[in-house]
């Protein structure tokens, strides 16, 4: 069996883990006001997607310099039943 690179893990230094350690809590409580921004905002959320949504149907959208596109209304997407269908994710 060949040796690969990915499977060589280089020994990181105490300070580094420590350096990691605290980037990932910071970018834990970075996505966790992201997360109750985007909830606070839901409804908004969903009135811009059924807009855009309307558009793209109604008017359509460029595929290359002036050739436009309609989207038959049995293409437009609906919203999943599930409860985090809009999820913040990483």
């Amino acid at each position: 069996m060949a040796k690969r690179v990915q499977n060589e893990k280089p020994p990181r230094s105490k300070e580094a883990e420590k350096w990691i350690e605290d980037e990932c809590a910071e970018q834990v409580k970075r996505h966790a006001s992201i997360v109750e921004e985007m909830e606070s905002i839901q409804d908004k959320r969903n009135g811009w997607v059924a807009e855009f949504l309307r558009l793209v149907h109604e008017r359509g959208f460029y595929v290359t310099g002036d050739m436009r596109v309609k989207i038959p209304a049995e293409d437009i997407p609906k919203k999943p039943k599930r409860k985090d269908a809009d999820r913040v994710v990483w």
